[in-house]
């Protein structure tokens, strides 16, 4: 019987569609996680969707949104109903977890700042958020929910998720900036495949 490469046993199609519709909300999303960082963002807060187009970037995910919400409240509900749908997107991209380097850690500069995120998809929820921000609102997102969105997707992935300014500079639009560019490399490094481990559980224990 001829013996498969590592490439050949590779995990197929880790790709994902989540839709999600609430009275709030309604977003639809879909992803794959071994893309080229090829985007679409259609939301009604202008600054995520950038946010969102640099994480795709950063991460080579493929990453096709499209939300709409009572932006007539506020944007909380779209913002966070975001953040539920992509953590359980990339949930369910990854899959059984089989040969995935599972740890993540990136730290980025955007000028003046120093952002750090490190992250484990480990099946269980943490986040740890030390960022402070000077201004109430970047354009139109609030930036309290800067912590509410990536609460929201660390605790639908099931991930330890640490976000840090390390320097956090003068500038909220780029601490901002800085921490979802550093999400993204640090996502792509934590999904990604390593060979040696193709059909490996990356956890003494067995199971993540």
């Amino acid at each position: 019987m001829e013996e498969k490469s590592p490439s050949q046993n590779m995990p197929q199609n880790r790709a994902s569609e989540i839709k999600r519709k609430t009275n709030e909300t309604d977003v639809k999303l879909m992803m794959n996680l071994d893309g080229k960082g090829q985007n679409k963002i259609i939301t009604q807060v202008g600054f995520l969707n950038h946010m969102l187009e640099l994480f795709a970037k950063n991460s080579l995910i493929d990453l096709d949104i499209k939300a709409t919400g009572d932006i007539e409240v506020d944007e909380h509900h779209t913002v966070e109903d975001i953040g539920i749908v992509l953590g359980q997107a990339i949930s369910k991209a990854i899959g059984d977890k089989k040969g995935i380097n599972r740890y993540g850690t990136s730290i980025i500069p955007m000028d003046e700042v120093l952002a750090l995120v490190s992250l484990d998809l480990s099946g269980r929820y943490a986040f740890c958020f030390d960022c402070n921000f000077s201004r109430e609102k970047i354009g139109d997102l609030s930036t309290e929910l800067v912590y509410d969105f990536f609460e929201a997707i660390a605790q639908n992935a099931k991930m330890n998720l640490h976000i840090k300014l390390l320097t956090p500079g003068r500038n909220d639009h780029h601490r901002i900036e800085a921490i979802f560019k550093a999400f993204g490399r640090a996502i792509k490094e934590a999904a990604s495949i390593d060979e040696r481990l193709i059909g490996e559980i990356p956890s003494t224990k067995g199971v993540l």
